[in-house]
C-alpha cells in the first residue's frame, strides 16, 4: 500500500508551534514511528505553507497512491481549490486534524475540504495520523 501525507501550513513547525494544542513532537519524528509501526506501507511526505503547492501535490499523488492524507491546517475553512483537487483524482483523501476544531474558534468549526473527502479525523493528537491510516487498512 502507498499513502501521501500532505500537510499543509505551520505544520512545519509542529514541536515548536503552540505545544499545548499541538504537542511537542515534530512531523518528522512521528512519520519515523509510522514507518516502524507500518513497515509494510510505502509512506511519501509533503508539507508546504503554499496552497497551489499543495494542490500540484494532490494532483501528482491522487491517481498514483492508494490514499491520501490531508492536514490542510488553516486551508481547510478557506479553500475551494483544495476541495476541487481532491474531487479531481482517483485517490481517496482522509481529512485530518491534530486538535479538536470543533472545540476551537468558531471559524474553524467549518471545513471547506470535508465534503470531498472519504471521511474526517480530528481532535485525537497525532494518533489522528495513525487512525486514518487504519481507516485505509480496513
Amino acid at each position: 500500500m502507498k499513502l501521501q501525507i500532505i500537510n499543509g501550513p505551520n505544520i512545519n513547525l509542529l514541536g515548536k508551534r503552540e505545544p499545548s494544542i499541538y504537542g511537542s513532537v515534530s512531523f518528522e519524528e512521528y512519520l519515523t514511528d509510522l514507518q516502524t509501526r507500518y513497515p509494510d506501507i510505502e509512506f511519501s511526505y509533503f508539507q508546504s505553507n503554499v496552497e497551489g503547492e499543495m494542490i500540484n501535490k494532490i494532483h501528482e499523488a491522487g491517481f498514483d497512491m492508494d490514499g491520501i492524507i490531508l492536514n490542510a491546517g488553516a486551508y481547510t475553512h478557506t479553500s475551494i481549490a483544495i476541495q476541487d483537487a481532491i474531487r479531481a483524482v482517483t485517490a481517496p483523501v482522509i481529512e485530518v486534524h491534530i486538535s479538536n476544531v470543533h472545540s476551537r474558534e468558531a471559524f474553524r468549526h467549518k471545513s471547506m475540504i470535508a465534503a470531498a473527502c472519504k471521511g474526517v479525523i480530528c481532535g485525537f493528537g497525532m494518533n489522528s495520523y495513525r487512525l486514518a491510516i487504519e481507516s485505509f487498512l480496513d
